[in-house]
Parts: C-alpha cells; sequence; structure tokens
C-alpha cells in the first residue's frame, strides 16, 4: 500500500477577530510550529469569504500569491489549490503561472482545479456566471491546454471556448505538475476527472459518500478505457478537531463552524481520528487535506503530527 500523505489546509480568511497583518502573523507562526511534520500547504481560490457564515468584507487571502509566497518560505512542502476556479484565470496563462511555479520550486506543485461553483463571486467580479454543463466543458479544454503546454514545444488546441496556436510555455516544470480535478458531480465532473486527472479530490461527506463517487468514477474510467487505478485519490475534511480527550474535542468543535452539523467534519482523540481516517484510507485515498478547526491554535496540528501521523507511516492503517 502507497504512502499516505498529510497535508494543511491554510485559511485563506479569518473566522475569529483578527485581520490583515495580525492574520498573516498567525499563518506564519502556526506554519513555523507544525509544518515541518506535514507534507503539504493548500489554500482555496476565492476573492472573498466562500461561507455563507461570513461577511463578504472580511481578509481574504488570493490563492496563487499565497501558494507562491507558501512555497518560497517553506521550502519543504508540496504547494497546491484546492481549487482554482478555471473561470477566473485564462488557461494558458495558469500554464505559464504553473511551470514557472514549479521550476522555480523544483516540482513541488500539485495543480488543483475546478470548474467554480460561488455565483455571488462571480458576480461581484464581473464574471459571466454561465451553466454548469459550460463551466465543466470549459475545465475540461483547460486542463487539456495546461497539459499540452507543458507537454509540446509550441501547442494548439481549437475547443468550444478555449483556442491556442503555437503557444510556447518555457522554461517548462522538470517534471510536468500533477493536476488535481476537484469536485463530486457524478454525471459531468467525475467524467471530466476520469478523462484527464491526474489526482481527484472529494471535499467533505462521509465514508459512504466517497465510496459512491468512487463506484462511480471507476464506471467512467472504464467507460473511457482508463485504470482508475491511474488517479490518487484525495480527500478534505471540512474540519478537524483533535484533543487530548473527546470531551475536549467536542469542546473545540462546538466553537467552529466547520465543524458544528458538517458531516464532513472528523472529531476526537487521536484513537478515533485515526479510524475515521482509515475508513477513507481502505478506500484508496492518499492523501488527506486537513482544516485544523483551532486554527491560530497549534495544539491540534502538534497532536495529530505526534500521535496519529506516525500511526500511518508504520502501516498501521486500515484493515
Amino acid at each position: 500500500m502507497s504512502r499516505v500523505a498529510f497535508g494543511i489546509r491554510i485559511p485563506d480568511f479569518p473566522v475569529h477577530e483578527s485581520r490583515g497583518k495580525q492574520f498573516i502573523d498567525e499563518i506564519r507562526r502556526y506554519l513555523d510550529e507544525v509544518s515541518g511534520a506535514f507534507d503539504a500547504a493548500w489554500i482555496s481560490d476565492h476573492f472573498i469569504p466562500w461561507a455563507p457564515f461570513q461577511d463578504p468584507a472580511t481578509d481574504t487571502l488570493e490563492c496563487w500569491t499565497t501558494l507562491s509566497y507558501l512555497s518560497g518560505a517553506y521550502p519543504h512542502l508540496v504547494v497546491g489549490a484546492i481549487v482554482l476556479c478555471n473561470s477566473y484565470r485564462h488557461p494558458p496563462l495558469v500554464a505559464k503561472m504553473g511551470a514557472t511555479l514549479a521550476t522555480l520550486n523544483g516540482g513541488r506543485l500539485v495543480l488543483g482545479i475546478g470548474a467554480g461553483w460561488f455565483e455571488e463571486e462571480y458576480r461581484r467580479y464581473g464574471y459571466e456566471f454561465p451553466p454548469a454543463s459550460v463551466r465543466i466543458q470549459q475545465l475540461a479544454e483547460a486542463v487539456q491546454i495546461i497539459r499540452r503546454m507543458w507537454t509540446e514545444e509550441a501547442a494548439s488546441f481549437e475547443g468550444a471556448t478555449y483556442r491556442i496556436h503555437n503557444a510556447y510555455c518555457r522554461p517548462k516544470p522538470p517534471t510536468p505538475p500533477p493536476i488535481l480535478i476537484g469536485g463530486g458531480g457524478e454525471r459531468l465532473t467525475l467524467r471530466v476527472v476520469a478523462e484527464h486527472a491526474d489526482w481527484w479530490n472529494l471535499v467533505g461527506g462521509t465514508p459512504e459518500i466517497f465510496a459512491r463517487k468512487l463506484r462511480i468514477l471507476e464506471e467512467h474510467c472504464r467507460a473511457v478505457g482508463r485504470d482508475p487505478r491511474a488517479i490518487q485519490k484525495t480527500w478534505a475534511t471540512d474540519g478537524l478537531a483533535i484533543a487530548p480527550t473527546m470531551e475536549r474535542a467536542l469542546q473545540i468543535a462546538a466553537g467552529s463552524p466547520f465543524t458544528r452539523d458538517r458531516i464532513g467534519a472528523i472529531v476526537g482523540d487521536p484513537d478515533e481520528v485515526t479510524k475515521a481516517l482509515e475508513q477513507f484510507v481502505a478506500l484508496g485515498v492518499e492523501h488527506f487535506i486537513l482544516r485544523f478547526v483551532d486554527f491560530p491554535d497549534p495544539a491540534g496540528a502538534k497532536l495529530f503530527a505526534k500521535e496519529v501521523i506516525p500511526r500511518f507511516r508504520q502501516g498501521q492503517r486500515g484493515p
């Protein structure tokens, strides 16, 4: 069984009272304390908070700028977006951005991308918001363009939305970064995952939901003639509240909007958290993206690093 990796989801907006430089300093102090035990840092791609419980005026970090900073500040971490909204950046530009960052940081990039969904954000910032079927078609074209620009000398592509002609992408990354496609739409999105993704991510949900999505993904893979084992499976928790005791973990969870009444949350002591993750590993998950809800307190991430990660590193996972 392949090695299980663990990434930290960096908050792109605060859910407490900090703002501006204070929020940035909290992220730096947090990562300075805990990042050494983890494999990757991830951040979502929004201009305003995506959560309905948060004021749209809340400070929100731009995804690609933050990834670039994290890549330089923490050279042991892979960085990735969970996930870039395809609509916000022209695909050939994304190809150039990804190639440049992967070249500068030695290949420590996973290019996460999705079709986009946050209509309010689209409208506020002047982007057209076509139907989901159109956005997913655009995503499929974008991934093809990005991959061609990373692998061909001068790439050309003619699609319904995007077209390029003899587009150069130099310097090319030492190895093309894996392209992660996020989403669980069973008819359209998972078909695009089957056709084009190196990695797949699902955010939230129970192991039963993940298993259902995985079965459908496998059906799409069979339909397009692809081995589903070629796609690395990843899962992102809505929120993770971990503490030495279940009682304390429940207290932490009660104070966070990412764990209250969310079926994709994990709450418990190290034993309970390990059991929860083992269910996903048994389904084939190889990379977890974890939002520790006690941020900016590093206690949860430190406890996870000390008590949970070693159990997976030693192969004590899954039935």
